[in-house]
């Protein structure tokens, strides 16, 4: 595909697509799709995110997001109280007074997302009927969504492909004739602006991003368009977009230098870019990548590494420390495995690498303890008790909430898997 001898990676047998997956069910520690909305409303700018839930989904959003205090923020909670779960009184006009309330406060919502949660779902409030009235009530100045957040047998990630997955019906139908290119998937904005520039680089004007940044701005889809993931946790709106005629381009997601370079060249093969335009567009920021990679190698590399299931980030993260930085896998546990969207990352893994697919946590505990790994990557809730154990842990929900996607972010990416392992060196000074 290209050169990539800049990356240096194990000389070992690749592909473990075919290899055996452990796998769990059990007892799980994870975050609720709830909180897919801490980084889902900074990203369309005119968009609402109001939680259908208890008092406890209300603190979950309030802790995770910390406090808002130059800007008010755009979520909120509508409580469902004692006389709602007693059917004291009428649920939908409950929330129809809140949704009315809030949109005469806030007339810049242009979008509207009703997100179910545990309780809603428990006393069975059809959500999806309540959007449809609210949105023909307040159309055209306000179109209402819903989705469900609930952390009934989910995790966190996949409140944003619910709710991606809830925009694909509303986006325009992209004209007969024309082609387009949809990247799918939260970015930083700085990140998006870094793709949109090479795309343009390449000759690929064309391309539209969802989440967009205004509700006014959502890309159409259609037979022409064809999409990148930029997140491995989409599998309910990539669905959604092959209902709608949209055609997926496989390839590795665009985490390190190699996975960025290869998640590029889907697109640039797709519009029969040729391979010197894409070395000369690509060759500079590659290198400059992997030079600043460099700098974590000596920290990272023959080091031992453990995934707890969390985010569905764990196959190409796991892929970029192995071959760019030369961390060995331990185990590679993910919440959910799409062997589909996940087939070049696979092949790029060494042939044992040890798969798990969902948790027992008990049972992924029990392993970890004994192959004594030299750095964790596990959810908040296990990381505090492994460190007081001697284990050195990385937060894996601080993947979800930081820039990693791309060339100008690989260094930024290492960086995140070797600050433990370095302060875990001064703490032992």
């Amino acid at each position: 595909m290209n050169d990539l001898s800049t990356t240096p990676g194990p000389s070992i047998e690749l592909g473990c697509g075919d290899a055996p997956v452990l796998r769990e069910r059990g007892q799980r520690e994870v975050f609720c799709g709830l909180t897919g909305i801490i980084w889902l409303h900074r990203k369309i700018q005119d968009a609402f995110f109001l939680v259908v839930g208890s008092r406890t989904c209300a603190h979950l959003i309030q802790s995770a997001a910390g406090v808002m205090i130059f800007a008010e923020p755009r979520f909120a909670t509508a409580i469902i109280g004692e006389r709602d779960l007693a059917g004291l009184a009428d649920a939908n006009d409950e929330l129809d007074k809140v949704v009315n309330k809030l949109l005469a406060r806030r007339p810049d919502i242009k979008l509207l997302f009703l997100v179910g949660s545990c309780p809603s779902e428990v006393i069975k409030l059809d959500l999806s009927r309540a959007a449809q009235r609210l949105s023909k009530d307040h159309s055209p100045d306000v179109r209402v969504l819903s989705y469900s957040g609930s952390g009934i047998e989910t995790t966190f990630t996949q409140g944003e492909d619910a709710c991606l997955a809830s925009l694909v019906p509303e986006l325009p139908a992209l004209p007969d004739g024309e082609r387009s290119l949809m990247v799918v998937g939260a970015l930083a904005d700085v990140v998006e602006d870094q793709f949109r520039r090479m795309f343009s680089e390449l000759g690929i004007d064309s391309v539209h991003f969802l989440p967009p940044q205004s509700a006014d701005t959502m890309p159409p889809v259609g037979p022409g368009t064809s999409y990148l993931l930029a997140q491995p946790f989409l599998a309910d709106t990539a669905r959604a977009l092959e209902g709608r005629g949209a055609t997926r381009l496989p390839a590795p997601f665009p985490l390190g230098v190699e996975g960025t370079t290869a998640w590029l060249k889907a697109a640039a093969d797709a519009w029969g870019v040729s391979e010197t335009k894409f070395e000369d567009v690509t060759s500079r920021p590659r290198a400059r990548a992997a030079a600043a990679l460099d700098r974590y190698r000596e920290t990272l590399a023959e080091r031992r590494v453990f995934f707890f299931p969390d985010s569905q980030l764990e196959v190409p993260i796991a892929r970029f420390l192995n071959r760019e930085l030369g961390m060995e896998l331990v185990e590679v546990g993910t919440p959910y495995l799409h062997k589909q969207h996940m087939a070049d990352e696979l092949a790029l893994l060494p042939a044992d690498t040890m798969l798990s697919e969902g948790q027992h946590v008990e049972n992924q505990l029990d392993r970890c303890r004994e192959a004594s790994p030299d750095l964790v990557v596990c959810g908040l809730g296990l990381a505090n008790p492994l460190e007081s154990e001697g284990m050195t842990t990385k937060w894996a929900i601080e993947l979800v909430f930081s820039p990693i996607h791309g060339y100008e972010q690989a260094a930024d990416l290492a960086e995140l898997f070797a600050r433990p392992m370095v302060r875990r060196t001064r703490l032992a000074v």
